[in-house]
């Protein structure tokens, strides 16, 4: 690896979207639900929630809106929770993923996670995925104030880690986390899911379709000869 200083030491993972594809099940089931009161939610309305916190949005006012009227909010969070549960449940590991931890394990990098969504959530999946002992540090809304597009949960992972941006790799799937990945001024690679590669991702500082496709290593060489030449 380069030196100069600035070896890349960790990989930080996002979590949904980019270990398990959690986005598009929810957005097909919230498509589910307005088609049923004969509204179609279309992409670009929905887009601005992937990668948030699940708390900072409100698809039931979007509705609403498009309604001109109140809806049974508490109902159709149970639905649409059955409906996502479901097919997230059908999902399995996104590709390339078991392979990117297996090679940041051989070359000793630290693993993290960075997600916007809580805890139990995090952990709960990825014990049912097998890799709930794969990440040296996994942080989440429940840790930090400000969730993505801000920077607060990569900072936390670098803190907790020991490192400085320039000595880490983040791996995000979505605008709102190659955003927050940037501001706290760590190299970003985007990696987008079926849902998310419609949305602009020119503010990574690559974009590859699929970690199958493309090795850490290859990854890791990049972000530091990046950092020496800037």
């Amino acid at each position: 690896m380069a030196g100069c200083g600035r070896t890349i030491r960790a990989v930080i993972f996002d979590f949904d979207g980019l270990i398990l594809d959690t986005e598009v099940p929810a957005f097909r089931a919230w498509q589910e639900i307005y088609a049923r009161h004969g509204v179609s939610l279309r992409l670009e309305t929905w887009a601005d929630f992937v990668g948030r916190a699940p708390e900072t949005i409100d698809p039931y006012g979007e509705l609403e809106r498009a309604l001109g009227r109140p809806i049974d909010r508490e109902r159709l969070h149970a639905e649409e929770l059955a409906s996502e549960a479901q097919r997230i449940e059908a999902e399995s590991v996104r590709p390339g993923v078991s392979t990117a931890i297996a090679d940041a394990r051989r070359l000793g990098l630290a693993l993290a996670i960075a997600s916007s969504s809580s805890r139990d959530w995090v952990l709960g999946h990825l014990d049912r995925l097998g890799l709930g002992s794969s990440f040296n540090v996994v942080r989440c809304s429940d840790d930090v104030v400000r969730t993505k597009p801000e920077p607060d949960l990569y900072l936390a992972v670098l803190s907790a880690l020991g490192l400085s941006a320039s000595e880490a790799i983040a791996l995000e799937d979505s605008p709102h986390g190659v955003a927050a990945a940037k501001r706290a001024g760590i190299y970003c690679v985007a990696v987008p899911n079926d849902l998310t590669r419609h949305l602009p991702l020119d503010g990574a500082d690559r974009v590859v379709p699929s970690l199958a496709e493309v090795a850490v290593g290859e990854l890791v060489s990049e972000a530091e000869g990046r950092a020496e030449g800037g």
